[in-house]
């Protein structure tokens, strides 16, 4: 998603070749030959005019780096979509199952911790373009493995929002971008695939995680499962080694002359100037007040329905499967789509989420309850794969990784506070009826208000053509995806 600004654009940039009126400047190399350097303007963000030269591997290496970056996905998301797992060992480490605050201050452990990977993404993005993907992601997995092993240590439950929601959750976010950024160095034909089986690493976690901390938790309890889980973060430490970056990088200090990168590279206003971008940014977050609730509190609503020995993990398992096969198949249906109506598989994503989500209560035996985790990770897939394309249709690829950035530490609100007050109505209303009620209807309501960016796009297109026709009109803001396709035309 990130490395799109890595990339240079255009024929001639793609050539090696200065764009018109650009000065060049000749640099002798070490054998005596004379090499055109374009100069910092010309060049795409994030690198030097050598960048022009660049040729991506599309293997070699990249294949290793590719198998880290899907290890990655997996041990971080896979961690947090098993939260339910150790959410009921948490209820009865450190309190009384009938106490009815427990759920609420209990489930802001994994809530917190879901939120601080989104609410860290712009962040991280500053810290990777200054100290590069390798050291970012090293010192990131480092922070997890020390967060998730004072967890194992924490005998209240108060300590464990520091250790687990916040380091254990920031350690993960730093871990998690560099992945994602590094892709670019290796790969660009190539780079759908790769993207492909990166991401289907979270669901490969997700499936076989909650058997493995069942019986982890049934037979050395939560403290030593929490420390096997630290040899997840471990791994993940070593396999940040492998990011060795390949594109040339332009010096931070270049324009400001200090250590840092100018503001306006670490917050770009631009994408706020799309009116599709800004009720985007509004719309996903929205619609995911009770996106998290079902990961968190499923299990104990099993629990509760069909008995403590309902094989509640196959459920996890059923979202993790047909969320991997939703990002294969709808990836495949987006790229059929045409511009921003690609929102409205997201709308459709939103719509199935949420009504599946008001089943959820209403499911009396264990098969339809089972149907349902099906639809729920299906449309997952579809929400999930397509947010890097839908950027793109809105802001151009110049502007598409702060894009995401931005939109991710919005998530983060809404990704955390919706768990927690389903606890909450749990516990003052004696079961999670209502509270999956209510998490059916923030989708519902999202996905409505996504309806209106394919015709506030179609308005801008019928303005800007007009404006086009008369000269003197007042210029209005185009999108910049208008701008480069009208250049490559």
């Amino acid at each position: 998603m990130t490395e799109g600004n890595n990339i240079p654009e255009g024929d001639a940039q793609a050539r090696g070749e200065a764009p018109p009126d650009t000065p060049v400047e000749e640099e002798k190399k070490e054998n005596g030959d004379r090499k055109v350097t374009i100069p910092d303007q010309a060049a795409a963000p994030g690198g030097t005019g050598d960048e022009a030269d660049f040729v991506h591997p599309e293997g070699g290496w990249g294949w290793l780096v590719m198998l880290a970056a899907m290890w990655c996905n997996g041990s971080v998301f896979g961690i947090q979509n098993a939260f339910g797992i150790l959410f009921l060992s948490l209820l009865r480490e450190f309190g009384s199952e009938t106490d009815e605050d427990l759920r609420f201050r209990t489930a802001w452990v994994g809530s917190l911790s879901m939120g601080m990977i989104f609410f860290c993404s712009p962040i991280v993005s500053v810290f990777t373009d200054i100290l590069g993907c390798r050291v970012t992601a090293v010192g990131g997995a480092a922070v997890g493995l020390i967060g998730l092993l004072a967890s194992s240590f924490v005998k209240s439950l108060g300590p464990m929002y520091f250790t687990y929601g916040i380091v254990f959750a920031c350690g993960c976010s730093f871990a998690y971008q560099p992945s994602l950024v590094i892709l670019g160095h290796y790969f660009k034909k190539r780079l759908g695939l790769v993207n492909g089986i990166v991401t289907a690493g979270s669901s490969i976690f997700t499936i076989t995680l909650p058997f493995m901390l069942s019986g982890l938790l049934e037979k050395v309890g939560l403290q030593n499962t929490m420390r096997v889980l630290c040899i997840f973060m471990f791994v993940l430490m070593l396999a940040g080694f492998t990011y060795k970056p390949l594109m040339p990088v332009r010096p931070s200090s270049t324009r400001t002359g200090g250590l840092c990168p100018p503001l306006s590279q670490i917050f770009n206003i631009n994408i706020w100037r799309s009116l599709g971008y800004r009720i985007w940014a509004f719309g996903i977050p929205a619609a995911l007040y009770g996106y998290f609730v079902p990961y968190v509190h499923l299990m104990k609503h099993v629990e509760e329905r069909f008995g403590a020995d309902a094989n509640k993990e196959v459920l996890l398992m059923c979202i993790g499967i047909t969320s991997g096969v939703g990002r294969l198949i709808f990836g495949r249906v987006a790229d059929y789509v045409q511009g921003v109506n690609k929102v409205y598989l997201q709308v459709a994503s939103f719509f199935v989420i949420g009504l599946m989500s008001m089943m959820i209560p209403l499911c009396n035996i264990f098969g339809g309850l089972i149907a349902v985790c099906l639809l729920m990770g299906l449309f997952d897939g579809c929400f999930i794969c397509i947010m890097a394309p839908i950027a793109f249709e809105l802001v151009g690829s110049k502007d598409v990784s702060q894009a995401i950035g931005f939109l991710l530490g919005l998530m983060s609100v809404p990704m955390t506070v919706g768990p927690p007050i389903a606890g909450f109505l749990r516990d003052r209303l004696g079961n999670y009826n209502v509270a999956f009620y209510l998490a059916g209807i923030p989708p519902i309501i999202g996905g409505a208000v996504l309806c209106l960016i394919p015709w506030v796009e179609a308005r801008r297109k019928r303005r800007e053509k007009e404006s086009r026709s008369k000269p003197d009109s007042k210029p209005v803001y185009r999108n910049p995806t208008e701008s480069s396709r009208s250049k490559h035309q």
